[in-house]
Order: C-alpha cells, then structure tokens, then sequence
C-alpha cells in the first residue's frame, strides 16, 4: 500500500563502498557510506577483499542508516539494492542481505541497476541541485564506467555511447600510478592539475568513431612519454608533477568534451547532466559550466556525496519502481554485467 510517506532502505554494495541510506518518497533522511581503506596498499581494489569488508560492514552501515534516520526498521514500505553490474563477490553480499532482510519483514524487494542510479540521483529532493528535464543526455563517468545515455523519462534510456575498454575514471587513477602518486590517484591529479599547465605536454586524443570511448592508448603514450623523459631526467616527474597532471586531465577533459558535444550535435539536446566518481572533478565541472556560456547547454552536476557509489542514488530509484509497483522476487540474482535497459 503507497501511503503519503514511503520509507525506503537503499543499499549500494557494487565495488569498495558499503552504503546504506533511508529515503521518505525522495527526501535522505540518511546516507552512510563506509568505504574501505585496506585496497591503498594494493594500489586499486582487490575484489575478494572487497567482499569480505562489505559482509563485516553491512550490518552496522545499515543499523546506522536506520538510527540516522530515526526509524524502526517495521517502518520500511520496501528494500532497494543494487542488483549489478559491478564486482560479483560485493554485489552478493548486498543482494543477499537485501532479500532476506525483505523476507523477515514481508516488504516488497526492488532491484537497481547501478548505470541507472547514477543517472537518476539528479532526482532526488535536495534544495542544493535541481533535476533536469526529458529529454536530457546523461555522461556517467566513474571507475568503472564511462558512458553517454538519452534520457527520455526515468526508466526509458538509451546508451548512445560507452568506452571500449578502460573508464575514464580507470585513466585517470592508472596516469597517476604511472606518475608514483597513491591510490586511488584521480582526485590528486586533479588537485596538481588547479596549478599547472594544461599545455605543457602534448598527448594523443585517440581516434574513436561515432560516441564511443577509448582510453588504454592514451594510457600507453603516457607511460612512454614518462619512460623517456624519466631516462634523460630521473627527477622529471617530481620536477613536473603540476604541469604533468594538468596536461593529462586536459586531456582526458577534451576527450569527453569532444564526444558530449557530438552527441549534442546529433540529438539536438542540450540539457547535459553528469553523474558517477569522476563528476567530483573539479575540471570537467568547470568546463561544464563554461558550455552553459558558450554553447547555450543547461548542465545538472549533482552534490558530491551523490556522485560516488551511495545508497541515496539506489534509494531514489527504489522510490520511484516502488510508486510504479515495479518489484522483484526472492529469486533475484546479482549481475556482475548489466546494461542499462536490460
């Protein structure tokens, strides 16, 4: 039964983040995120460790999500979690403890794809951002993805374009790796890009036909470059660092702004919207706003919290399957691959 306030659990367990949030139609009352710090030493995320951290933290991220909240748990109308993609070990760990949660109190289950979630996290209540309007093109940009999707509503989309191999985020934590900086690497290559020169350092744009993405060439002529110069100069990275960061995000900025602004051209859209990790960039946010100025795009960046893996972006989605009485069964499986749409 849909009553005038809907209380719904979300929890997002796709990669290294164990997150559970509380959600009253689209308002947060709660979003806990325990990310885990053991991956630092590996320089990137090892998935049997992942999964292990999120079974030790689930319980308490839940427990804590419920108490800031400050709801009892018989208060839920349903349960929301991320059904895929992402790694399999994690995403189980969630799912499992999603469905019986569901189960032991007899509330209806939803299940969330993470792209989606991403994507509609522009939807929730939040007096500091403002959802876009259908139509409206969405670039997810994160770790593990990198894609351009046509929004027509909220649960009709179409992926325009997507990487061929490695993420965007991926690019930058791996240029930063290659550069001796820790994982994960992206937001200090953005932190040295702020003061260095974009144009100190030449690097291919690699050649990709229509919307698609590719990046591990861009990743190789770093590597080479830096291979070269290091030869002639063991202390040119620590000499550079600035200018090396600002020309590498540069870029990689111009790579997607390249694309987002051919697929503007061939839709017609310009209601732009960016989500995932790497929307926290402080470059491609302001090249964003820069296109509002010069090419007349209106462009939606959520809040930072909403733009890493959490459980209020999951929870959104759970809200509105759960007005449409979109629910799904105990069977339900985790997906480490699942597209958008399917």
């Amino acid at each position: 039964m849909v009553n005038s306030k809907n209380y719904i659990l979300a929890i997002e367990s796709s990669c290294d983040d164990t997150s559970a949030a509380i959600l009253c139609n689209t308002k947060v009352l709660s979003n806990v995120v325990a990310t885990q710090e053991i991956h630092k030493q590996y320089g990137g995320v090892v998935p049997e460790l992942a999964s292990r951290a999120h079974q030790q933290n689930i319980v308490p991220v839940v427990h804590q999500a419920l108490a800031k909240a400050n709801i009892d748990k018989k208060q839920l109308s349903a349960i929301a979690f991320t059904r895929g993609p992402g790694l399999m070990g994690s995403l189980l760990v969630g799912t499992s403890f999603a469905k019986s949660l569901a189960l032991g109190l007899a509330i209806p289950l939803i299940e969330v794809n993470h792209m989606e979630a991403h994507i509609l996290a522009h939807f929730i209540d939040d007096e500091n951002q403002t959802a876009p309007e259908f139509p409206f093109l969405a670039m997810t940009i994160s770790g593990g993805h990198t894609q351009i999707v046509k929004v027509t509503d909220h649960f009709t989309m179409e992926v325009l374009g997507e990487t061929l191999d490695d993420a965007v985020g991926e690019a930058f934590d791996k240029s930063a790796k290659l550069m001796g900086l820790p994982y994960p690497g992206g937001p200090l290559v953005d932190k040295y890009a702020r003061q260095g020169n974009p144009l100190a350092f030449d690097f291919p744009k690699p050649k990709v036909d229509g919307l698609n993405f590719s990046f591990s060439g861009l990743k190789t002529s770093i590597l080479y470059f830096l291979q070269r110069e290091t030869k002639n100069n063991p202390d040119f990275v620590s000499e550079n660092i600035k200018d090396i960061c600002a020309s590498v995000q540069y870029t990689i900025l111009e790579i997607l702004m390249d694309k987002l602004k051919l697929a503007v051209e061939q839709t017609g859209i310009t209601q732009i919207a960016i989500g995932g990790g790497v929307a926290a960039n402080s470059g491609i946010r302001s090249r964003l706003k820069e296109a509002e100025e010069t090419l007349g795009w209106t462009t939606y960046i959520p809040k930072f919290e909403y733009c890493t893996d959490n459980a209020a972006m999951i929870g959104i989605v759970g809200y509105l399957k759960f007005m449409k009485g979109d629910f799904t069964n105990q069977s339900v499986a985790a997906k480490a691959r699942y597209t958008i749409g399917s």
